[in-house]
């Protein structure tokens, strides 16, 4: 039976707040504190009272609807007032806003304990509840839009006498809850990130709990807000939400216990059909079309379109979800997903990611519970229609071929393209798959995601080169792997069987020699490894020996640059720099790279209190941010000096130099060759009558923006080189 309670009419409007008050409070205590332009509003004259009822409103107290001197009581008509009402100044304008033009005032609405800033436009609300509205708001044709007395506005709290159960998870990364976390107003990826890890640390895990329960304020009795200029339209309910400035509400059914994030700046919109309960949503978020969210925080700049669904999930910034549906998933910074048969489960996505048509990354369906994960490093791209099973792990930048893996994958090697080949039945990993056939779309993933940050507070440092710390570790392991299956499918053929016993080390070894000096004798061998898939069928490594070269060009590639960026004044400034330098293990903290040792350093601060709330930590992130570029400088040239086995001498340096100029050479030819390839591909070509129609369509190749920047890239990066050896005189 529904619970509906008969009250008073001269209640409606008043006793906001049901928990008792403080000492010498009234119930508009919090709403004054929040108000602050509540000093500059007068009582009613009998006048304007007389002129409000002639226009046909009405209230169940006119000594408590206060007004500015700059009010005009013919703007307000058809009202229906209960409780404090505080009205601003109202001018004989209309605004308009996309061709909307409405006049300046309250009309036809009924209004309980509100407040009015200037030159408000309130038109056919049919029940506005606890507001507080800023200057030039439009409001239209709104069914519902009130706020209770316990409004956490999407923030993981509870509330003054609510119970522990009402409060608001985030179920992330799985789906038994197990990594859940409180959302909260301007959490960033980094503090997903290392609230769902560590577990087993119940220290560090009450600190984040703490941390979100002393950012805000547990008192019942606050009202919702709505910023300057903020348009809302066409909506049928709005809950418990506040609303920064600039937002555009239009034609959303349902939005209810939310934060959305707004400015001049970055200004957030919500769209038609839309429904969005217990969020929040960052500064300049885009959702449209039939999206439903649910328990979810949108990071800034991100997107939600054309009936998604985001469920139990944080989603990046400058990321995008159109159509398909996400559940249980941490998603970094810069994720691409469309289609509308895509599905994303139980999985953490670390960013400059793309999920292809069809594809099924995560489900308890096709595993035998539903506590499983997926976790993949920096640009996971899985094909069309690829199903993976839970749980996977991915190293940076891998392609998954179109097909159907049944059984859980370890990719330990990165920017490779990974095959299942049903004709033979095994799984094929080809390292360095990008690199060889599709440099144009690796290099320009990096660019353009830098391009496209939009962000206005970069607390994290976003990284976004695929040659970083995280994956040149990646790299070191890759050239391990290589090199012991290398030497063990030598020692494998028949000729080669060894007489004695071999260490683990002389396999590699071998395998490290046959890849350097003998590549022609590597193609020709079958290379086989294991740890890669949970299955007793074979893994093969394809073109090893094309690999393996570009894999050590690359780092020392990454070195260079990260030395030329240092800008220091001499190499013995540099040698000074860098003379601690050593390799270690890397983190990605929410799309920002950290040492594993800087990682640990933070823990053992939130653990002790020296990083004692939210704010702190994004203050830790930002110097950590600070003390990249140094730290990355470190670990380049640590990389360098274990490559080669050798010292940092000027001679050295400049061979190394010299063959970086080499490297970048040869990628910045094959970012054209790679995409000059859909220009003669014959097949590509079907679609157009000639070459001129097909340049008009898909624009030409010699005028393609991202090549041209690349070439005068590769020139500028010559220049500094040769600069650089001769002012520093390698």
């Amino acid at each position: 039976m529904n619970n509906i309670q008969k009250r008073p009419l001269s209640d409606l409007g008043y006793n906001f707040i049901e928990t008792t008050l403080p000492e010498g409070k009234d119930e508009y205590y919090l709403r004054n504190e929040q108000w602050s332009r509540r000093d500059k509003y007068r009582k009613l004259t009998a006048h304007e009272i007389e002129s409000l009822v002639r226009n046909d409103n009405t209230s169940d107290d006119w000594n408590i609807i206060f007004v500015s001197d700059e009010f005009d009581p013919q703007l307000v008509q058809h009202c229906h007032f209960f409780g404090m009402v505080r009205i601003g100044k109202l001018e004989p304008y209309y605004l308009e806003f996309h061709n909307l033009r409405m006049p300046v005032g309250l009309y036809n609405s009924t209004i309980c304990a509100c407040d009015f800033g200037d030159n408000v436009v309130v038109h056919n609300v049919n029940y506005l509840s606890h507001y507080i509205l800023g200057n030039e708001v439009i409001v239209a044709n709104v069914n519902e839009m009130a706020t209770t007395d316990y409004a956490k506005f999407g923030n993981g709290i509870v509330k003054e006498g609510e119970n522990e159960s009402g409060r608001i998870w985030m179920e992330l990364c799985n789906e038994n809850g197990g990594r859940s976390v409180m959302p909260f107003d301007g959490m960033l990826p980094g503090d997903a990130y290392l609230w769902t890890r560590y577990r087993d640390d119940e220290q560090l895990q009450q600190q984040f709990k703490t941390f979100t329960e002393k950012q805000f304020d547990k008192k019942r009795g606050y009202y919702g807000m709505v910023g300057d200029r903020t348009v809302i339209k066409n909506c049928k309910m709005i809950k418990d939400v506040t609303i920064g400035t600039d937002a555009y509400l239009k034609g959303a059914n349902k939005l209810k216990n939310l934060t959305i994030n707004s400015n001049s700046k970055a200004s957030s919109q919500i769209g038609e059909g839309c429904e969005m309960v217990n969020g929040i949503i960052g500064y300049g978020c885009r959702v449209f079309y039939g999206v439903k969210a649910v328990r979810f925080v949108m990071a800034s700049h991100s997107q939600l379109k054309y009936g998604a669904r985001l469920i139990n999930s944080y989603l990046g910034n400058n990321a995008t979800i159109s159509c398909c549906e996400v559940l249980n998933s941490l998603i970094f910074p810069a994720h691409e997903q469309h289609h509308n048969n895509s599905f994303l489960c139980a999985a953490l996505i670390m960013g400059q990611s793309n999920m292809a048509a069809g594809a099924t990354i995560g489900s308890n369906h096709n595993s035998r519970g539903a506590d499983g994960e997926i976790i993949a490093g920096r640009g996971f791209w899985p094909g069309l229609c690829v199903s993976l099973k839970h749980n996977s792990r991915f190293a940076s930048f891998t392609l998954i071929s179109k097909g159907n893996y049944m059984s859980e994958l370890n990719i330990s090697i990165p920017f490779s393209l990974v095959v299942n080949d049903e004709h033979e039945n095994r799984l094929k990993i080809m390292p360095g798959y990008w690199f060889l056939y599709n440099m144009y779309a690796i290099a320009r993933n990096s660019w353009k995601y830098v391009d496209r940050d939009k962000r206005t507070d970069k607390q994290q440092l976003i990284e976004y080169d695929y040659l970083a710390p995280d994956s040149v570790e990646e790299i070191f392991q890759a050239l391990a792997i290589m090199e012991t299956a290398t030497g063990k499918a030598w020692y494998a053929l028949e000729e080669n069987i060894p007489t004695g016993e071999l260490t683990e080390q002389d396999i590699r070894n071998k395998g490290k020699e046959l890849l350097k000096n003998n590549p022609e004798e590597v193609a020709a061998l079958t290379i086989l490894s294991k740890g890669f898939e949970n299955s007793s069928r074979d893994v093969e490594l394809l073109k090893v020996h094309r690999a393996y070269p570009l894999f050590n060009d690359m780092v020392v590639l990454y070195a260079v640059k990260n030395i030329l960026a240092a800008k220091k004044s001499s190499f013995a400034d540099l040698q000074d720099a860098v003379k601690t330098a050593k390799r270690g293990d890397w983190q990605n903290i929410g799309g920002q790279l950290m040492k594993a040792e800087t990682v640990a350093a933070l823990k053992t601060k939130i653990r002790e209190n020296k990083i004692a709330s939210w704010p702190e930590l994004h203050t830790a992130y930002e110097q950590i941010g600070k003390e990249y570029a140094a730290d990355k400088l470190q670990h380049a040239v640590a990389c360098l000096l274990e490559l080669k086995n050798s010292d940092l001498s000027a001679a050295n340096l400049a061979q190394w130099m010299n063959d970086s100029v080499a490297t970048m050479e040869w990628i910045t030819a094959q970012i054209r060759r790679s995409r000059e390839k859909d220009y003669k591909n014959p097949f590509r070509q079907l679609a157009y009558e000639s070459e001129k129609e097909m340049n008009a369509v898909v624009g030409s190749l010699e005028d393609n923006s991202f090549i041209k920047q690349t070439a005068e890239d590769l020139e500028i990066y010559k220049l500094q080189v040769n600069k650089t050896i001769s002012e520093w005189q390698l």
